[in-house]
């Protein structure tokens, strides 16, 4: 599996906001981080 084709900018951001070391979310699969976002977008819905 080739790591996932985002910034090291948007990687750090999602690294700290799951709580994952960076090389972690470099090498998560597609389908789960997408999952993950959606998770961290629910949550930060839920605080407004």
């Amino acid at each position: 599996m080739r790591p996932l084709q985002i910034s090291l900018e948007t990687a750090q951001k999602l690294a700290k906001a799951l709580n994952v070391p960076l090389e972690q979310i470099m090498h998560m699969p597609q389908h789960i981080l997408i999952q993950k976002l959606l998770e961290i977008e629910k949550k930060e819905q839920q605080k407004r």
